[in-house]
């Protein structure tokens, strides 16, 4: 029995299990990125603008290299990419405890996790729950995937706090590799068929589809093409707030600790946030889903900045004596952790209503390159601003600004099949 056959013979729930497994290890160290900037810095004297390049490039070509590793995976299977990017992404890892160079830090955060995160992240793990799933139960394992990539936030970012400060940066990047080739064994269970389609008895209307054919109609399809502009704003606001929200909370005067509990709330809060999403997905129209979620998260960031020259004023919360600072920040991580994946599930949903999953893969591939091109301008002009204006204040008001454009974008995608296609369940 070959591993795709036997993935095929595997249960739905051993399938999701697995799956989110994987989507918990590899977005687990990533999102605790941003805890490891004071420490390279320090230990290398050098500016937050170069290790903002470095995670800039992260994002940058992992969304460059997840079409190419969907469109691979879509043709000939699962497996192998999910193999190729977890040790891509350990290694990438493991070279970032050798960084005493820009360079240095370049590939290994940059060139190597970039691309490893193109080959190993929640994306395959969703295309692979397309075609390894009836269509009855994908929106709903779309949702749980990308929820157990915020679990692994919520696992990895105050883990990642305590190893940095009981075991040094570089011994805790070397566990984070360790962890993440458990990922190895785990694909099995989401090998798929090369060139396979829909499950549960489908026929797929593409499978006699080219590549640059599906290409063609996907760039022509007025809704997909406002997807995936809207899908731009998600990648800035999620990847400036993983890189810098804890340096931003050291320069107002909130402790180090809080800063991983935000990140941590962040991850816990969003599995409600993705599995909401994914649940909401199949009773509403996703594109109302999608402007509500990018309108709520201007609201956040602008209470976020409304309280912050109010950070060391100190109240009594239930008998507890804190500052006005950790509980807006606590607030800020619960609020954004609902909102913070939980587009994924209706971008996921529209992509495979409107082409069906044969190139489900390649075609979510291209909207996350605009989400990831989003998230390179994120990381990377919170670093030179900052280095330029002392602040993030410009970055932050960007991002509310882009929120709300994007929720305008999303308003006018039809929720349909595209022409010649018949309709796919999402």
């Amino acid at each position: 029995m070959t591993s795709s056959t036997a993935s095929r013979a595997m249960p739905a729930g051993l399938i999701i299990l697995a799956g989110c497994l994987i989507s918990m290890l590899t977005f687990g160290p990533r999102s605790a990125m941003g805890f490891f900037q004071q420490p390279i810095i320090s230990a290398n004297g050098w500016g937050r603008d170069v290790f903002a390049l470095a995670l800039a490039f992260q994002n940058l070509l992992w969304g460059v290299g997840q079409p190419f590793m969907g469109a691979i995976a879509d043709r000939f299977g699962t497996l192998r990419v999910l193999w190729v990017g977890a040790s891509l992404y350990a290694a990438g890892l493991y070279f970032m405890t050798m960084a005493t160079d820009p360079l240095t830090l370049n590939i290994g955060a940059g060139v190597l996790i970039g691309f490893g995160l193109a080959g190993s992240s929640f994306n395959l793990v969703l295309a692979a729950f397309s075609k390894l799933l009836p269509p009855e139960k994908r929106a709903m394992a779309f949702g749980m995937g990308t929820a157990a990539g915020s679990f692994g936030q919520f696992l990895f970012s105050p883990l990642g706090v305590a190893l940095i400060r009981d075991y040094g940066w570089q011994n805790a990047l070397t566990i984070f590799a360790g962890l993440t080739l458990l990922v190895l064994p785990l694909a099995f269970a989401l090998a798929t068929r090369p060139g396979a389609g829909a499950t549960g008895g489908q026929i797929d209307e593409r499978a006699k589809q080219s590549v640059v054919q599906a290409l063609v109609q996907a760039f022509g399809h007025r809704s997909y093409v406002l997807l995936v502009l809207g899908f731009f704003t998600c990648g800035f606001q999620l990847a400036f707030i993983t890189v810098h929200l804890p340096s931003y909370f050291k320069d107002i005067g909130i402790p180090a600790e809080v800063g991983g509990w935000t990140l941590a709330l962040v991850g816990a809060f969003n599995i409600i946030g993705s599995l909401s999403a994914g649940w909401l997905a199949n009773r509403m129209p996703k594109r109302w889903l999608l402007a509500g979620i990018y309108t709520s998260r201007s609201i956040v960031t602008l209470g976020l900045l409304v309280s912050v020259p109010f950070v060391g004023v100190p109240v009594n919360l239930l008998g507890i004596q804190t500052t006005i600072g950790v509980i807006s920040a606590l607030t800020f991580g619960a609020f954004t952790g609902l909102l913070w994946l939980s587009t994924v599930p209706p971008t996921a949903s529209l992509v495979s209503l409107m082409f069906g999953p044969r190139y489900m893969a390649m075609l979510y591939g291209f909207a996350f390159f605009s989400h990831q091109v989003g998230g390179f301008l994120g990381v990377w002009l919170g670093g030179i601003l900052f280095e330029r204006t002392g602040s993030y204040d410009i970055v932050w008001w960007l991002s509310i600004g882009l929120g709300i454009v994007s929720a305008l974008i999303n308003l006018p995608i039809v929720e349909k099949p595209a022409p010649e296609l018949k309709a796919q369940p999402a």
